[in-house]
């Protein structure tokens, strides 16, 4: 056995041996930072041609049903025809988007409808994209090293999470809303080319034909016979639901750190914090790829982040007392939570890509998808719900608890779960 040495402690690079890896990694470096750029202009252009948050607020329904349409019925188009090919075309519709989001932008349009139809269209092509990629990776990297690839790429992405906002903030202002259209259809360009350079890649004992919603039912039938792939899902929502607090960080920011009510330095730290601990645990993500037992380690991670979810609401409380040491633990708990979170992410993007056969792959995947997107979004609204009759510190503290104690139910309830593992090959 190899002794674990300091270097052992950073990011697995060894999925980046594969060039095709390397070359979707590396461009993605790129591409996440133009679409984070989009993911704040278009609620910005909202806000700044109606002066209405309801329009913006409107953006996560026209966003969230293609994702959930498309999200679900591009993974049974992943597991027909050849992933590449699906890629290739997707990635092309991004850019046009993205292209048509500028062109309007450049021609002063001020049409809230028409803004909100392409970003309709955007999530569309978004939603058929990320299941595909993400079952194209078990093509690409060896069964032992999916969790490293997967922390690789969630590390890439929460530091576009803090990136990109920030670029935004600062240009918005300067060069205005057509410029950052622009570098988002510039910088999808370099994935287009990492796509074209992959080979063929055919779905094993594929099904013949367009997949209907025959095929999208099978994929949840299937799911139904698969309680390890059942509970990776089931677990993830009840971490999100019950324990992702950011709705109420604008009230925590104001009223609970003395903030300006229209944002501020601690509304953004708050935002920032649980990225920025994601971003930290998969620089330190060695481990990931040492563990055997990966049913048991997604529940630490989540028992983790429930803990931290828990202090952090109970940091909260103790704010109106100790102003400033609070908000260093408040910030310190995101972090930790946001670290977990990579980790317990990894593991179960892990245990989809390799226990799931390849024919299934890519509509488990657009499951996935749909739960990642949707947890959080339902956690708005029973935090905003919760917190309004109970308080903020309450609603979160409350939650985390309710993290670890519904964890720990379903882990008793399916056992197979956590005493699932897998045969880890030599470093």
């Amino acid at each position: 056995m190899t002794r674990p040495t300091i270097s052992h402690l950073f990011a697995d690079t060894r999925p980046l041996r594969n060039r095709h890896f390397r070359r979707l990694w590396t461009a993605n470096i790129v591409t996440v930072i133009g679409a984070q750029l989009t993911v704040v202009a278009v609620p910005a252009q909202l806000y700044a041609d109606t002066g209405e948050s309801f329009y913006v607020g409107l953006a996560g329904l026209f966003g969230l049903v293609p994702l959930i349409v498309f999200g679900l019925y591009g993974g049974a188009l992943a597991d027909v025809f050849d992933r590449r090919t699906i890629l290739v075309v997707t990635t092309l519709g991004l850019i046009g988007t993205s292209a048509l989001f500028w062109l309007q932008a450049a021609a002063g349009n001020t049409n809230v409808w028409l803004l909100l139809s392409l970003f309709s269209v955007q999530q569309a092509f978004f939603a058929v994209n990320q299941p595909t990629r993400s079952a194209v990776i078990p093509k690409l990297v060896e069964p032992h090293l999916l969790p490293a690839a997967n922390s690789l790429n969630m590390t890439i992405t929460m530091a576009g999470a803090i990136a990109g906002p920030l670029v935004a903030g600062i240009l918005i202002p300067i060069v205005g809303f057509k410029w950052l259209y622009l570098a988002d259809t510039v910088t999808l360009f370099a994935t287009l080319g990492a796509v074209l350079a992959l080979p063929s890649l055919p779905v094993l004992d594929a099904a013949t034909g367009v997949p209907g919603i025959r095929a999208v039912v099978h994929g949840f039938v299937y799911l139904r016979t698969q309680p390890v792939l059942m509970m990776s899902f089931v677990v993830d929502l009840i971490a999100m639901v019950f324990g992702m607090p950011r709705a109420l960080f604008p009230e925590i920011a104001h009223l609970g750190f003395d903030g300006p009510d229209e944002g501020g330095i601690v509304f953004a730290l708050l935002f920032a914090a649980i990225p920025a601990g994601a971003v930290i645990g998969g620089v330190f993500s060695g481990w990931v790829s040492r563990i055997e037992r990966q049913g048991l380690a997604v529940v630490v991670c989540i028992l983790v982040w429930g803990g931290a979810m828990t202090a952090f609401g109970v940091a909260v409380g103790l704010a109106d007392r100790w102003m400033t040491p609070m908000l260093v633990v408040a910030l310190l708990m995101l972090v930790i939570g946001g670290a977990a979170d990579m980790a317990s992410a990894a593991f179960r993007s892990a245990m989809l890509q390799s226990a799931a056969d390849d024919a299934i792959r890519g509509r488990l995947q657009g499951v996935f998808i749909v739960v990642v997107a949707g947890g959080p979004r339902i956690a708005d609204t029973v935090h905003g719900a919760t917190a309004a009759a109970v308080g903020t510190a309450a609603a979160a503290a409350g939650g985390g608890v309710l993290v670890v104690v519904g964890v720990v139910v379903a882990s008793l309830a399916v056992p197979s779960f956590v005493r699932y593992r897998i045969t880890r090959a030599p470093a």
